[in-house]
């Protein structure tokens, strides 16, 4: 019964982790291609440095949510 509970408390907790981690990188990975849609439109010439940032600053926002998983993983398979 014990064991039960424990891995229902851990799926529980993964679940939060992955929920809570998967919004910052979501948040910010959003707003960052919008303003790097909104330079483009305003100065066309800069394309490439801007995609170049925006792609670069999006994985770099991505390590956040996948830091999460690993998190996720490890209480969901750390305890036995």
């Amino acid at each position: 019964m014990e064991h039960a509970i424990i891995k229902a408390a851990c799926a529980i907790g993964a679940g939060i982790c992955m929920g809570i981690g998967a919004i910052g990188p979501g948040i910010g990975e959003g707003i960052a291609v919008s303003k790097a849609l909104e330079g483009m439109a305003r100065q066309p010439e800069a394309t490439s440095t801007l995609r170049t940032n925006m792609l670069l600053g999006c994985a770099v926002a991505e390590t956040t949510g996948i830091y999460s998983l690993v998190i996720a993983f490890v209480i969901m398979f750390g305890i036995n």
